[in-house]
C-alpha cells in the first residue's frame, strides 16, 4: 500500500523483484470519500506504534542494516507486550 508518490512501473517491479509483494497505490478520491481500503488501515496503525519509539523518528543510523533491525526490534516489543 502506497499513495501516489510512489507510482511508476519501476517501483513497483523493484518490490515485486525485492520482497514479493504488490503495491497498491491509494487514490486520493478514495481517501476523501472515506473508501480507505483495508489493507491502508493496517499500515496506518503499525506507522501509529512505531511512532511511540523516539529512535524511529528520524534516520540517524548510518546503515541500512541497522535501521531495520531497530524497526524489526519495536516490533517485536509490540509483540510481546500484546502477549
Amino acid at each position: 500500500m502506497a499513495d501516489g508518490g510512489y507510482t511508476g512501473n519501476n517501483f513497483a517491479q523493484s518490490v515485486q523483484a525485492m520482497i514479493s509483494a504488490e503495491v497498491i497505490i491509494a487514490k486520493q478520491s478514495d481517501l476523501r470519500h472515506g473508501q480507505v481500503t483495508p489493507q491502508r488501515w493496517v499500515i496506518e496503525r503499525s506507522f501509529s506504534w512505531l511512532g511511540k519509539y523516539r529512535r524511529l523518528w528520524r534516520n540517524c543510523e548510518r546503515k541500512l542494516n541497522t535501521s531495520k533491525m531497530m524497526i524489526s526490534l519495536a516490533f517485536l516489543r509490540i509483540l510481546l507486550k500484546r502477549f
